[in-house]
């Protein structure tokens, strides 16, 4: 994984090479890494205004500002990206703004001559290729260089007068009748004139320039192109380029699987810099492919003391947790894997690194329940919670039935007898799940179905009680329960009888019992057996065709059961 230097370091080299795109994707990579280094900034919207993607850059250019206001480059940027939009007076102001913080830097000054031309150009393009060429660029410099115009320096009246035709050439017609005037023209046009200053003509001889009334065609001025932002380099950041060329030899002799010659690669890079931990964790990466994972930890490890010394980013020490965890794991040592897998995700959270966590705590947890697997023992427990129950201790009880159950979770009958101690705490939720666990192990298991069917009768669901009354009987196959089911049958009809009494008491019952039993709701709410209930109301003769219908017949009379529908 490159660090947000290297990523640097890539698109200055691509800026450079006038890959302009690649630049702009290296930098925006290098951005991530690092989202307040405000020259990635710079150097990526310098990358988008050579691209001419202008909108870009200017966005670039005010975040450069907005981390560092006092840089100038930031505002030299935000002026190109101006320039390059056409927004002059704006790109001006940017210019401006910049030469407060370094009044001499040539680039901002540059931006400023190329801002106040293309001005010029754009509000006086009669000018163009005439007076703006006379008086375009550093004029004072070009005065102070010819002998015979040096002098007028020293005349403030008139290089005011110099000035404001800079900034608007069509002022010169305004000061035509100063004869320096033309003396300055003609001498800024390198005409030689020999009767000095004040003459009011050139001499005969003098060399050939373009008169002024002519407009000469002239090429458009460049766009200024950004520059990539300058490396010096250091002694010490040489020997740190020089470790990532042999980083990148040991890369690709890594995807070669040439490990050897990779290992040697990353050791020569390490010893011209031991900063970067990345050549630790790829060299780590060796040794993981070659098995070697103890030599793959400790590389790791070294990698991550580095890296907390030197604050690299937090995902670069994830990552290195994340391969000694894998290293762990292929050591088959899953309470350590899971231990780094746990401090990868605390220092950076990534999809991969908690799928792989969530993998082994899962086989962790399977292997726990197969070492702690013992049916004797569990046949022990639940003996000592027989006796338990028998003493009506059923708190205690449930435990030694747990404690059976986790040492053979296969056995239906541990789950049967806490049913039974859950009933007996009128804990009926977790009494009912223990009996559908026990049928789901075990379909035949009749006192699951009674236990059940004792359960649904206290929670005053009849119907279902009888339901599974039902069920129970058809699984006794010796009868061993027959009285038992048939009590509860009795008990169930005595209770629905009661229901049926047209009283009010038992009416506004029936209605409570049905208004929270979700399956007498779904019947009810049922368009058809809405049509049906009402062709009963008004034909009761229609109710001997719709019970020839077996599943109909199954609905009524569990509302029958319920009291919603009532007979006699």
């Amino acid at each position: 994984m490159s660090t947000a230097d290297e990523l640097k370091q890539r698109g200055n080299q691509q800026f450079s090479s006038g890959q302009f795109a690649e630049a702009i994707v290296t930098f925006t990579e290098a951005i991530a890494l690092a989202p307040e280094n405000h020259v990635l900034y710079s150097n990526r919207s310098a990358a988008y205004a050579s691209s001419k993607q202008y909108n870009e850059a200017l966005q670039d250019a005010e975040k450069t500002i907005g981390l560092k206001p006092d840089w100038p480059k930031g505002y030299s940027r935000k002026g190109a990206a101006l320039f390059g939009l056409q927004r002059y007076e704006d790109a001006r102001e940017g210019f401006k703004e910049g030469l407060k913080y370094d009044a001499n830097n040539a680039q901002l000054q540059k931006g400023m001559d190329d801002v106040e031309r293309a001005i010029l150009k754009r509000d006086h393009p009669e000018a163009v290729g005439g007076i703006q060429d006379i008086f375009s660029g550093d004029l004072v410099g070009k005065i102070a260089k010819n002998p015979q115009l040096a002098p007028y320096l020293a005349q403030p009246d008139f290089m005011a007068k110099v000035h404001a035709i800079q900034k608007d050439p069509s002022a010169l017609n305004q000061h035509l009748q100063d004869p320096r005037m033309m003396n300055l023209m003609m001498g800024l046009m390198g005409v030689n004139m020999s009767s000095g200053f004040g003459a009011d003509q050139a001499a005969s001889e003098a060399t050939p320039s373009v008169p002024m009334d002519q407009d000469q065609p002239k090429a458009p001025e460049p766009e200024p192109e950004p520059e990539p932002e300058p490396v010096e380099l250091s002694e010490e950041e040489k020997q740190k380029q020089e470790s990532l060329v042999e980083k990148d030899l040991g890369n690709q002799c890594y995807k070669k699987r040439d490990f050897e010659q990779a290992l040697v690669h990353y050791a020569k890079a390490w010893e011209l810099d031991s900063t970067n931990i990345t050549i630790l964790t790829n060299k780590a990466a060796v040794y993981f492919e070659q098995a070697e994972y103890d030599q793959c930890i400790a590389t790791c490890e070294e990698a991550i003391d580095v890296g907390r010394e030197h604050r690299v980013d937090y995902k670069i020490i994830a990552k290195a947790f994340a391969r000694i965890g894998n290293a762990y794991s292929r050591k088959d040592d899953v309470p350590n894997a899971i231990k780094y897998y746990q401090k990868s995700l605390t220092e950076h959270r990534t999809s991969d690194t908690l799928k792989r966590l969530k993998e082994l705590e899962k086989k962790q947890q399977e292997e726990e329940k197969l070492a702690y697997h013992n049916p004797e023992l569990a046949d022990k427990e639940r003996e000592a919670g027989n006796a338990l129950f028998k003493n009506e201790n059923f708190a205690e009880a449930v435990k030694r039935y747990t404690e059976a159950i986790r040492r053979n979770e296969s056995d239906p009958r541990s789950y049967s007898n806490r049913a039974a101690c859950y009933i007996k705490l009128m804990a009926f939720p977790e009494a009912h799940k223990d009996c559908e666990k026990c049928l789901e192990l075990d379909p035949t298991f009749v006192k699951a179905y009674i236990r059940r069917a004792n359960i649904e009768f206290f929670k005053k669901e009849y119907t279902k009680c009888l339901e599974t009354c039902q069920e129970a009987k058809s699984h006794d196959k010796e009868h061993k329960h027959t009285w038992e089911i048939d009590q509860l049958i009795n008990k169930c009809y005595q209770a629905l009888n009661a229901a049926q009494s047209d009283t009010p008491e038992a009416r506004e019952e029936a209605m409570r019992r049905a208004a929270s039993d979700p399956e007498i709701q779904q019947i009810v709410s049922d368009p058809v057996m809405q049509q049906i209930l009402q062709q009963m109301q008004t034909n009761p003769q229609a109710v001997r065709e719709h019970m020839r219908n077996p599943a109909v017949a199954s609905k009524i009379n569990k509302l029958i059961n319920a009291g919603v529908i009532r007979v006699g």
